[in-house]
């Protein structure tokens, strides 16, 4: 493997870069450690999940750029932009990545808001009186 590879992930309005390179296995987010990044440990696990999916947990050195969003949707825009990054490393592994569903973007945003609603679907309330 030459220098670093890299990979685009999105979810929701988050936008993740990520930058992967042979090491030792840390993984870097804004600047951050991943596990003070996300504190909740079902978003770190999103992180982890194709790294463990392709068992390269401490092969590699992961630098994410996370954009837009929120926590959630930056976890799950990373676990894609991962599974991409990992993809084009090792074609081999695209079998357990698919069957794993880490390749599909979830195509799932915000519905925009309605005239005449509150909100995209919630109404006013009604006033009989």
């Amino acid at each position: 493997m030459e220098k670093q590879k890299n990979a685009v992930g999105r979810r929701k309005e988050a936008v993740t870069r990520v930058f992967l390179s042979k090491g030792e296995g840390k993984i870097t987010i804004n600047d951050k450690d991943y596990k003070q990044y996300f504190p909740l440990f079902y978003l770190q696990n999103q992180v982890e999940a194709p790294l463990k999916t392709a068992e390269s947990l401490d092969k590699f050195d992961i630098v994410i750029n996370a954009q837009g969003g929120g926590l959630k949707g930056q976890a799950e825009a990373a676990k894609l932009a991962i599974a991409r990054v990992l993809l084009e490393v090792n074609p081999e592994l695209r079998p357990a990545l698919k069957a794993a569903g880490y390749l599909t973007r979830d195509p799932r945003g915000v519905e925009r808001k309605k005239f005449g609603h509150k909100k995209a679907r919630r109404s006013y309330q009604f006033s009989k009186r």
